[in-house]
């Protein structure tokens, strides 16, 4: 579904099966974020091509961390072609205790390369600049991918609409986490496109909801 401008979101809504929500910014951009578990890959290319968007007009995989419902898909793309981005940091955690977790799930590691490792700061992306915040807490190397052109946060599961992304699995840090939070809070953000659940649009609504995690979650992390 076309949000604004070039910006396509793609919320994960069947309460019986995890996945995420997926995000699409075309233009020049031609970025996909989070990319969601292999086995809905189709269903999400499906979604995106009801948009006129195909498979092949995808140049960047940017994942905001290496949880299985977030970055397994990704090896369902030619690396010849596209970039498969995650933080050098997210990548150290995967090749070890993170990728217990896809034993966990029993869901196998996926064997893509990674050709474009993030670290913080600017980053260019086809015509558009973003930033790369690294904002650990839920995972030891989950960024936000902060647009300024759209004052838009893709803050992946470090927070959500009224919540905040879980701190139990290996490399969660509930004290790290409200950390990122507060980071985030401080940006000039209109536009708030979380791993889960619904998005929050409007700079006060944001506002509001960093308010109520800060006052109301932050106790029990």
């Amino acid at each position: 579904m076309k949000l604004k401008n070039d910006l396509y979101v793609y919320e994960w809504t069947n309460n019986f099966d995890n996945n995420c929500n997926s995000y699409y910014i075309g233009g020049g951009v031609n970025a996909l974020i989070d990319p969601g578990l292999s086995r809905y890959l189709p269903d999400l290319l499906n979604r995106m091509s009801a948009d006129g968007i195909r498979k092949e007009d995808i140049s960047y995989v940017i994942n905001t961390h290496s949880h299985p419902d977030h970055l397994q898909a990704s090896e369902m793309f030619d690396t010849e072609t596209v970039r498969i981005a995650l933080h050098f940091k997210e990548l150290d955690f995967l090749k070890g205790v993170g990728g217990e977790l896809y034993g966990l799930f029993g869901i196998t590691v996926p064997q893509m390369q990674i050709n474009f490792p993030l670290k913080e700061g600017n980053v260019t992306l086809g015509n558009q600049e973003f930033n790369v915040l690294l904002a650990p807490g839920h995972s030891p190397g989950s960024i936000g991918l902060y647009w300024p052109d759209q004052k838009a946060l893709f803050c992946g599961d470090v927070i959500f609409d009224q919540n905040v992304g879980r701190t139990d699995f290996p490399g969660g840090n509930g004290s790290l986490l409200k950390k990122s939070i507060i980071s985030f809070s401080q940006l000039d953000c209109e536009l708030l496109l979380p791993g889960h659940m619904s998005i929050v649009a409007g700079r006060e609504n944001v506002q509001d909801n960093f308010n109520i995690v800060i006052q109301n979650i932050f106790p029990y992390i």
